[in-house]
């Protein structure tokens, strides 16, 4: 059989969450089921991630928007490459499929209107969450088969969507190879100098999402950094300097800016160095539907302290430190925590190396992969 995988954003630079799910998948599905031949559906980019083989073809299809893309340029391709499924992995599908769809719908966070998870950020997000809102409840109708990421996100979309929950299964994320400890003194060299890392610091993903909660988390270092003399630097990715300096005169802590470094936006293949040498890597999000850099981080060293929200509890196990999201004290004392204490740390590190490696990205393929012999039965 054919079976087709859309996977839009692949071949960007900066590939988020769901990008780098849907190559983890394509890298292992032929190899695990030489008897169906893969086509992945592609935009054209910078980053030509993913090579054809045997039993895998790369197809890249142009489009103008995200949703003509989707709407229109998918099923054209899809039909033209003769598939005989099609999944789609980033929430959306198009609503005039020419075969079944297996859809994995990662959260439905964009459909909790009231919320303020789905107020500010950037216009994309905004105009994203409605496109959002206006196809998924069709899709999800439309969809031979649903997958998500945890029992958690599967529990939110089942309240959502009752007639789905006998076509629901869970697919659990898992972590890249790529992330391990990294001991070699010249690539951390490297990379220290590269973003400019002090000898301790502690690590933040920057992020525009108003669920990746970085204002508490702001604030949460300021409370520990006042309260401690010696406190270690903070390094924030992909943050912008003014968006910073705002948080910062809100609280009142500009005489605080010093502790901060901001190296933008640091390159993927970077992140295993940088999570291996930082002293605690710091996740308080507000809703993940899985939280995929909390394994990253874990499977790379690094201490972890994260939400004692939505799956995160699910996926850190016991190795990592919960915090309430919404009380930027627990954060900060969390942080005082593990950066006053090796011995808290080494526990953390001992516990998440385990953790992350109870996630595997071999065992989710031939999850998807059962997913999608199902549809092909029927």
């Amino acid at each position: 059989m054919r079976i087709g995988i859309e996977a839009q954003r692949l071949f960007r630079a900066r590939k988020h969450g769901m990008d780098v799910v849907a190559l983890e998948l394509l890298r292992r599905l032929p190899a695990l089921a030489p008897e169906h031949t893969f086509v992945a559906f592609v935009r054209p980019g910078e980053d030509p991630c993913l090579e054809p083989s045997a039993n895998l073809e790369v197809v890249e299809v142009e489009g103008r928007s995200y949703p003509s893309w989707e709407q229109v340029a998918l099923p054209r391709a899809a039909a033209q490459a003769g598939v005989d499924l099609l999944h789609c992995t980033a929430n959306t599908a198009p609503l005039r499929s020419p075969v079944p769809v297996v859809l994995t719908l990662h959260d439905v966070i964009f459909l909790e209107g009231g919320s303020p998870l789905t107020r500010g950020g950037t216009a994309y997000q905004r105009l994203g969450n409605q496109y959002r809102r206006w196809v998924v409840p069709t899709a999800v109708r439309q969809a031979a088969r649903v997958t998500t990421v945890s029992a958690y996100e599967a529990g939110r979309i089942a309240e959502r969507f009752p007639d789905a929950a006998d076509r629901l299964a869970v697919v659990s994320n898992a972590v890249s190879e790529r992330f391990a400890p990294v001991s070699d003194p010249v690539r951390l060299a490297e990379v220290r100098e590269r973003y400019g890392l002090y000898e301790r610091f502690a690590f933040l993903l920057g992020n525009t999402d108003p669920k990746k909660n970085i204002p508490a988390a702001v604030e949460a270092y300021v409370r520990y950094a006042e309260r401690v003399p010696q406190a270690v630097k903070l390094v924030v990715a992909d943050l912008a300097p003014e968006r910073l300096d705002e948080m910062l005169r809100g609280l009142g802590a500009g005489h605080l800016r010093d502790r901060f470094v901001l190296p933008g936006y640091m390159a993927h293949a970077d992140l295993a160095a940088v999570y291996s040498l930082c002293d605690a890597f710091l996740y308080p999000s507000l809703r993940e539907s899985f939280g995929l850099p909390i394994l990253e981080a874990m499977a790379s060293g690094a201490p972890v302290i994260t939400s004692d929200a939505a799956s995160m509890p699910e996926v850190a196990g016991d190795a990592a430190l919960l915090v309430d999201p919404r009380r930027p004290e627990t954060i900060a004392d969390a942080l005082e925590q593990v950066l006053t204490s090796p011995p808290v740390r080494r526990t953390l590190r001992e516990r998440g190396l385990r953790q992350a490696a109870t996630f595997s990205w071999d065992h989710a393929a031939r999850l998807m992969l059962a997913e999608y012999d199902t549809v092909l039965a029927a």
